[in-house]
Formats: C-alpha cells, sequence, structure tokens
C-alpha cells in the first residue's frame, strides 16, 4: 500500500512540475519578442505591418489552434499531446530566429500553435489530477505564466546586447525552457493516468450550451480589453503629455497589478459555490480603469493603470479557472476550453487593430476608450451570467 501510495507521490509531483514547466512557456516566447522589434527591422528589413503581424499571428494561432487540441487529447491522451506541443515550440523557438523572414514567420506560427494546445489542455490536467487543489494550482500556474512572461520581456534586450547573444540568440535561448518541459512531460505521457479515456473520441465542442457561450464571450472580451491595453497604453499616456519612459512604467504597473490577483481569484473562486462576486469586481475594476484613461492625466493615469490591470487579472484567472468549474469531467473541460479559447482569441485579434482604426478615424482616443468602455460592460454582464452554478453537458 505505502509503494502504491509513493507511486501516486511521485506521478503527481511529475504532473506539478510539468504543468508549472508549460505554464512558464505559455507567454514568455511572445513577450521576448516585442523589445526586440528594433533589431528585427533593422536586420530583416521588416515593415511596421510585418511588425503587427508577430502580434496577430501568435492571437490567430491560438485561436485557430484550440479547435482541436481537445480532440487530440481525447484519441491521444493529455499528457503525451502536452509533450508534442512543448517539442513543436522547442522547434518553432530554434527555426524563427533564423536570417530571413520567412522562418520568423513560420517560427512565430508553430509557437503560435503549440501555446495554443497548452491553453486548452492544462485546465483540463489540474481538473482531472488535482480537483482537490483545482484553485492553487490554476492560480500557481497563471502566477509562474506571468512571471516568465516578465521576465522574459526585461531579459531580452540585456541578452541581445549585453550578454552578446544578439537577437537570434535571446530568442533561441528560450527553447531550453520548452526542451526542459517536454522532457518533464515523458514520465506522465509513458504512464496511463491522462494518456486514456473512456468518453468517446468523436466529440464536439459545446456550441448548443448557452452556459458555454457565457463562458465564452467572457473569455473573449477580457482578451479583446487586455490585448488593447498592452498595444496602446504606451501610447495613450505619450498623447496625454508622459514621455515614452513613463509610459512604459505605466504598462509595467498595469502588469504588475494582474499578478497577486491570478493566484488568488481561482482559490477564491473554488471555495465558492458561484463566483459572481468576483466577476462582478473584475468587472467594475475594468471600468474603473477605463474610465480613468478616459479623464485622467499625470498621476490618475498610474491609478487606471493599476485598476485595469487587477480587472484584468482577475477576469483571465476567473476565466481559466470557470472552465473545470463548469464541467464534469477534464475532457468535457477541455471542450468548453478550446470553444471558449478559439473564440476569445479570434476576438483578442481584432481588438488592437479597431482600438487604432477608431483612432485614426478621429484622431483622438475618446472613441476608442469608448468602445473599450461597452466591451467591459458586457465583459461584466457574460461574467456574472456564467459565474452561476450550473454545468456544461
Amino acid at each position: 500500500m505505502r509503494a502504491v501510495e509513493s507511486d501516486v507521490q511521485i506521478q503527481n509531483g511529475w504532473i506539478v512540475a510539468g504543468v508549472l514547466a508549460a505554464a512558464a512557456n505559455l507567454r514568455a516566447p511572445l513577450t521576448a519578442v516585442g523589445p526586440l522589434i528594433p533589431h528585427l527591422q533593422h536586420d530583416l528589413s521588416l515593415s511596421h505591418t510585418a511588425v503587427g503581424l508577430l502580434t496577430t499571428l501568435p492571437l490567430l494561432a491560438f485561436g485557430l489552434g484550440s479547435f482541436g487540441a481537445s480532440r487530440l487529447a481525447a484519441r491521444f491522451g493529455m499528457a503525451r499531446v502536452l509533450l508534442l506541443s512543448m517539442l513543436l515550440l522547442t522547434v518553432g523557438e530554434l527555426v524563427r530566429p533564423f536570417p530571413a523572414p520567412f522562418y520568423l514567420f513560420i517560427g512565430t506560427l508553430l509557437v503560435g500553435v503549440a501555446i495554443a494546445v497548452d491553453n486548452v489542455l492544462l485546465p483540463a490536467v489540474v481538473k482531472e489530477s488535482f480537483p482537490a487543489r483545482l484553485g492553487v494550482l490554476t492560480g500557481l500556474y497563471l502566477a509562474t505564466m506571468h512571471l516568465m512572461a516578465s521576465l522574459a520581456s526585461g531579459l531580452s534586450v540585456p541578452m541581445a546586447e549585453t550578454w552578446g547573444l544578439g537577437w537570434e540568440g535571446a530568442l533561441r535561448c528560450w527553447a531550453l525552457l520548452a526542451f526542459v518541459a517536454a522532457l518533464l512531460w515523458i514520465p506522465p505521457a509513458r504512464r496511463s493516468s491522462l494518456t486514456t479515456s473512456p468518453e468517446p473520441t468523436r466529440r464536439s465542442l459545446p456550441w448548443r450550451s448557452a452556459l458555454a457561450w457565457q463562458v465564452t464571450l467572457f473569455m473573449g472580451l477580457q482578451s479583446f480589453f487586455f490585448y488593447c491595453m498592452i498595444t496602446w497604453i504606451p501610447a495613450l499616456a505619450q498623447d496625454r503629455g508622459l514621455s515614452a519612459t513613463t509610459a512604459g512604467w505605466i504598462l509595467f504597473a498595469f502588469l504588475l497589478a494582474q499578478l497577486p490577483l491570478l493566484f488568488i481569484t481561482p482559490v477564491l473562486a473554488e471555495r465558492r459555490p458561484h463566483q459572481q462576486s468576483l466577476a462582478l469586481a473584475a468587472g467594475l475594476l475594468t471600468i474603473a480603469g477605463v474610465v480613468g484613461f478616459m479623464i485622467g492625466k499625470g498621476v490618475m493615469l498610474w491609478s487606471a493603470a493599476i485598476l485595469a490591470g487587477a480587472g484584468a487579472g482577475m477576469g483571465f484567472s476567473l476565466a481559466m479557472t470557470l472552465f473545470p468549474l463548469r464541467t464534469r469531467t477534464p475532457l468535457r473541460a477541455a471542450d468548453l476550453s478550446a470553444m471558449a479559447q478559439a473564440v476569445g482569441y479570434l476576438l483578442a485579434a481584432v481588438g488592437p487593430t479597431t482600438f487604432g482604426f477608431l483612432y485614426d478615424q478621429t484622431h483622438q482616443f475618446t472613441a476608442s476608450l469608448g468602445m473599450l468602455l461597452g466591451v467591459t460592460l458586457l465583459m461584466l454582464g457574460f461574467g456574472v451570467a456564467a459565474s452561476r452554478p450550473r454545468f456544461v453537458d
């Protein structure tokens, strides 16, 4: 009996390590690119349109790549699919630094597809392996994802310039992190746990479920809000008279404010029969942040960034926690995750462009922020509706 318990503990330890290692790769390969854009433009002669595509392409891959993730998991097992996705991520990160735009975009596409699969399956893995600690594990992997994303953005330029790796080496080194994650998924993939399912492999996403659509639109609208913010906060702050350096720090405040909420929200959500108060809080914080950006200048922009960041962190972590909380089985959680993230990231992909289009038409941010205020109101409504204690069947 003790031998069996010891084996289970070892197996769970591998899965926890694999989940956290995979989480470390969910955003770092993308945030590492932004600070290196001047180097990419200089060496590869990229236009601003091409640079914009580097941001949009992963979001499109997140959306389109999410559709098949749950079917692959049902057929081959979640652990095996996660192992293959980590290997695909490694290949993508090795390919994209080759000195030609073609390789940069192909590698970015491979990175996006690999991360799309991980986005969908990690909540399902946590539900299956740690149902009693769902909130804590979800919070840990979301916090790990965010920390590594921040670290990658901060280290990119020092690695390229101070360490002498160039932009190629600064991007390629993140393949090591993906390869380590792949190694950690080998033992779970070789065991029976997370590799087989009694559920039918010919399955469909819950398109006809009203609850699934509520979760999906909550996920999509908060993603739309988040990607508009990280794209346009620096330009908005500079438009209000702040320096480029200060504008960058305001974006940093927006991102930093998310960190504690990414961990705390899933823990609170798991302990409640419904999560409507959390959805309401997330919505009100984002609304307050948008209003602050609409009327604020100077110090008030810092407050707006912190409020908006706190709301974005709470909204994202709540959406991710709803996937396992609103389903009865791990594979159904993967189905809901696939649907919500596919639609959500496709919606997010048009957010920054729409925000910029409205600015181009009016030459001020009022219309763009007004649109974003409407988005946050809708997000609040769908979030409250999705947080009622029901299940997607």
